[in-house]
């Protein structure tokens, strides 16, 4: 797709192994290689806009959607190196490197969800059901008291994002998901990996109760 509009910009970018950053989302940073340290002091004298993608190590090159995130603050150690933290903003697509070195540089341009097409209440409220449901498993089965923070997102596209943000161990799962652009999509597969979830709790918690099971 020719970059024809203002939704086009250039922005440095930050590949990390296993991370995926979903908009709205936090992500503290611990910066101490020598090209990074220069991208951050370069972003922290314009807008404090950078963009994560995820590393594919297995096709040794970072993803081609990413999220942008905003430094909202940052400490300076000793030894020059930088603790920031960031906040993700918009989605983007990559469409051309402008420079590789001494950090690479990409030419974007911004992606959103498209307008829905159906009412989207019904699925956040099942999705937020299901994570009730894995909190109060989750809770019986380690005898701890679990609870789900009072911020989560009510709108369907921004708990979309927070579900998928707060997935552990599946990369690869987040990827897919920050790249879908429609958001009942999203809603529906955080659905089937949490009635999956939900599942496998419920039959560990039977099992528990009835063998005396203590948790791992």
């Amino acid at each position: 797709m020719a970059p024809s509009s203002i939704a086009v910009r250039e922005l440095p970018l930050f590949p990390l192994p296993e991370v995926v950053l979903f908009p709205g989302r936090p992500l503290p940073l611990h910066i101490f290689e020598f090209r990074y340290r220069m991208m951050m002091n370069t972003i922290l004298e314009s807008d404090r806009r950078f963009g994560v993608l995820m590393w594919d190590q297995v096709q040794g090159k970072p993803a081609l959607v990413g999220c942008c995130a905003e430094i909202v603050q940052f400490h300076r150690l000793p030894d020059d190196r930088m603790k920031v933290w960031t906040l993700g903003q918009q989605r983007f697509r990559v469409l051309d490197y402008v420079r590789e070195k001494p950090y690479r540089v990409g030419l974007v341009e911004w992606i959103e969800d498209n307008p829905p097409t159906q009412d989207l209440r019904p699925l956040s409220n099942n999705v937020s059901q299901l994570l009730q449901d894995v909190v109060r498993l989750s809770a019986k089965l380690t005898g701890q008291e679990i609870e789900l923070p009072e911020t989560i997102p009510d709108l369907p596209t921004e708990l979309s994002y927070w579900v998928a943000s707060n997935l552990y161990g599946v990369a690869d799962e987040q990827q897919s998901l920050l790249e879908m652009q429609d958001t009942a999509a999203r809603l529906d597969r955080e659905a089937e990996i949490l009635t999956s979830t939900r599942n496998h709790l419920a039959a560990r918690t039977v099992l528990k109760d009835t063998l005396g099971e203590t948790s791992e």
